[in-house]
């Protein structure tokens, strides 16, 4: 069994920034590709970012191409999205995500956290 939990969520002004962490905790064998999702009100689950635990393999959305970074401590079980120039559209409840295959598709990580919201004021 997985275990995501996600923090670092909160409010923040246009053009500023915040850090989301998400420490893994379980078997993760099975799952070696992490994904961050976000759901606005009223909107279908989307793709933000996923990153291989042992290979340097990163995919972005292009939503969030040169504004978010995602990145992992194998040391620590965590995966970090940091998010810069943030805009109100970036207003979400961020998920992470674990799973076996690099993919932007929500139903292919069979692992999810929780949950936490973002909101960025205008």
């Amino acid at each position: 069994q997985v275990q995501l939990v996600e923090s670092g969520g909160g409010l923040v002004q246009a053009g500023g920034s915040l850090r989301l962490s998400c420490v893994v905790s379980g078997r993760t064998l099975g799952s070696p590709v992490m994904g961050w999702f976000r759901q606005a009100p009223g909107k279908e689950r989307e793709f933000v970012a996923r990153i291989r635990w042992t290979r340097d393999s990163i995919y972005y959305a292009d939503s969030v191409k040169g504004r978010f970074t995602i990145s992992r401590d194998n040391a620590k079980n965590t995966v970090t999205l940091q998010m810069d120039s943030l805009k109100p559209e970036d207003t979400a409840v961020y998920y992470c995500a674990a799973g076996p295959t690099a993919t932007t598709w929500s139903q292919g990580y069979n692992y999810w956290g929780q949950g936490t919201q973002v909101t960025v004021s205008s």
